[in-house]
């Protein structure tokens, strides 16, 4: 669905990077329609105050959008993982140390963190400046309905915290456009915590129940499924976000939590089911098979919750994930412009199976391209520039391999989305919308949580075994260690890594090429710095450890 922008949403500083508040609080748009022209109808708002923040939520240009370009969100929920690395291939992809420091948890030295702050608080001001323009516009128009409209702004703003509270655990909570010295100073991660919950419950209410993936009115658009997703999702890791002080080893009980929810308390695992209940009864399910969900044509699935929406001519969002993965020749031969950087871990094959016969997950061979010869569009072996054939070899990967033998073709590397060959833009302008939220991780999230609340047996056995028979694998028991390997198994490559083993401890571990540093041992590590220039301007101490 093509959507039309009117005008240029005022372009905002991104949110507290500037060197001063003032200049953080200035207002002067210069490209915009005046007031009373841009804001006529109920289809103004959309179009001049909400549309644009939907455009957002995928990008074109680095650390932009929640998925899709590189140094973002995406890249720090991934490659500071066991999932995914990017290593150094001698004169290629050392960028100063930032991946090897991305990797290795010295988050201090990863030049981008920054970068992904202020795309996340600009967007956050920008979900501000719409709620205030629809508050404006119902005030003139008393007549005119805009709850929806508001519920969208408010839910879309609570998801773009999640995701910095997340990552930096403490954030500003403010709610205009041109918030005080004193709005922009960080709040405690609990605090946000409970303010996000809170704003997805009262959004969720006046949201539509229509399924964002498919293509007509509410496509890409934030749904009451969507923000159930988001409720089920910030409650799951409620012991790691009700936690003000991460390095202490401890986190509150969230069994002893207890949360409203339509019109029964419930405690925090509960509450977490009947948001998944609620997803289910929406009419979602499965897709018949795994790859459905990552081929062109992928908003015919029913399993996807919500998505970027991808259009070779209708957008302008980039999907740089594969294009940086594949070898040049390979991508090459399928008329792409590869990069030969991120691949699999050791640790993800040992997850996936590989090199185990019978007992290798079936999903690998749909996740990753792996030891086999790959052709190109004409049926030819795509060669290396020796001409000897290209081969990717998952288990020699390491994190340096300058001079090494495998320099530049190992690990395993990004196969989950369907090449689109018909692709622009060196094949990041594609029709296959990328995955934010899908059913599977409901049915996983679901199935944690009833463990979490000491309710295993044969019903949380059902959710596993669920996502597990969709692509033929043996019956498991549902535990937690098999969850957080289901969730490598299915979720790969879909921004989720960081966030599950944070949430199940393991996030500071050692493993292949990953030594424990001191700063994982005290718990720092756990959250990101937040941007100096941030911390001048609201006069906030540092997260510990930086």
């Amino acid at each position: 669905m093509k959507r039309y922008i009117t005008y240029s949403l005022l372009i905002v500083a991104a949110a507290l990077m500037l060197a001063s508040c003032d200049k953080f609080l200035e207002d002067n748009p210069t490209d915009r329609l005046p007031e009373d022209e841009a804001y006529n109808t109920v289809a103004d708002l959309w179009n001049n105050a909400l549309s644009s923040i939907y455009l957002n939520i995928g990008g074109s240009a680095p650390s932009q959008g929640l998925q899709g370009t590189a140094r973002g969100v995406w890249d720090l929920n991934t490659f500071s993982t066991d999932e995914a690395m990017i290593p150094t291939r001698g004169t290629d992809w050392y960028d100063g140390g930032t991946w090897q420091n991305l990797f290795l948890h010295c988050f201090g030295s990863v030049d981008f963190t920054g970068g992904t702050w202020n795309y996340i608080f600009k967007e956050v001001l920008a979900c501000n400046r719409a709620i205030e323009r629809i508050d404006a516009f119902e005030k003139a128009h008393p007549n005119e309905d805009v709850k929806e409209l508001r519920a969208e702004a408010r839910a879309l703003r609570a998801m773009f915290l999640f995701y910095a509270m997340d990552l930096y655990g403490r954030v500003p909570v403010f709610m205009s456009s041109t918030p005080t010295v004193q709005e922009i100073k960080l709040q405690n991660r609990s605090v946000t915590f409970k303010h996000i919950v809170s704003e997805l419950q009262a959004a969720e209410c006046d949201l539509s129940p229509a399924q964002s993936r498919k293509l007509g009115e509410y496509y890409g658009r934030m749904t009451s499924s969507v923000a159930q997703f988001l409720l089920a999702k910030v409650l799951l890791n409620a012991e790691i976000y009700a936690d003000d002080d991460w390095t202490d080893a401890r986190h509150p009980d969230a069994s002893t939590m207890m949360w409203d929810v339509y019109g029964k308390t419930l405690n925090t695992w509960q509450a977490v089911e009947r948001y998944c209940d609620a997803i289910s009864s929406n009419g979602f399910e499965l897709a018949a098979n795994f790859k459905d969900n990552f081929d062109i044509s992928n908003e015919e699935s029913p399993e996807l919750i919500f998505t970027i929406p991808m259009d070779i001519y209708n957008y302008t969002n980039r999907f740089s994930q594969q294009f940086r993965s594949l070898h040049y020749n390979h991508a090459s031969a399928l008329g792409l412009n590869g990069e030969n950087g991120p691949c699999a871990t050791v640790e993800a094959m040992k997850t996936f199976g590989y090199g185990k016969g019978d007992d290798t997950d079936k999903r690998l061979n749909l996740t990753y391209y792996y030891d086999q010869v790959y052709h190109d569009l004409t049926g030819e072996p795509v060669t290396l520039d020796d001409g000897t054939q290209l081969v990717y070899y998952p288990m020699a990967v390491k994190l340096d391999l300058t001079n090494d033998p495998y320099e530049k073709t190992a690990g395993a590397r990004m196969r989950k989305y369907e090449i689109d060959l018909a692709a622009m833009s060196d094949g990041q302008l594609r029709r296959n919308d990328i995955v934010l939220f899908r059913y599977a991780d409901v049915l996983l999230m679901q199935c944690e949580a009833m463990l979490r609340d000491g309710r295993a047996g044969a019903q949380a056995d059902a959710l596993l075994n669920r996502v597990r028979q969709r692509v033929d694998m043996a019956w498991r028991p549902a535990t937690l260690d098999n969850i957080l390997e289901e969730r490598m198994l299915e979720l790969a490559w879909e921004g989720w890594r960081r966030n599950d083993l944070i949430r199940f401890g393991m996030f500071t571990r050692p493993y292949t090429d990953r030594p424990q540093t001191e700063a994982d041992r005290m718990g720092y590590t756990l959250v990101f710095p937040i941007p100096g220039v941030t911390l001048s301007a609201c006069g906030s101490a540092q997260n510990p450890g930086y």
